[in-house]
């Protein structure tokens, strides 16, 4: 299994070719308050259909977090 490493900034990469979610969007979701994929679907109004982006989504929000928390310091 292949996996596309996503990096912030980066344009236009899709996260979720599914839905049609870029890297961007997914940001946006997780700068509004999600925390969870679910709640990055529920915030473009869709829902997982394969979920092979899941695991990239977690890993966005993990940095997210990780990058807050370093930022708190």
């Amino acid at each position: 299994m292949r996996m596309t490493i996503i990096r912030w900034g980066q344009s236009p990469l899709y996260v979720c070719n599914c839905n049609g979610i870029r890297e961007r969007e997914v940001r946006a979701a997780i700068d509004a308050g999600a925390t969870r994929p679910a709640e990055v679907f529920r915030h473009k109004g869709c829902q997982a259909q394969c979920a092979k982006c899941v695991c990239e989504m977690r890993q966005m929000i993990q940095d997210s977090r990780e990058a807050l928390a370093f930022a708190a310091e």
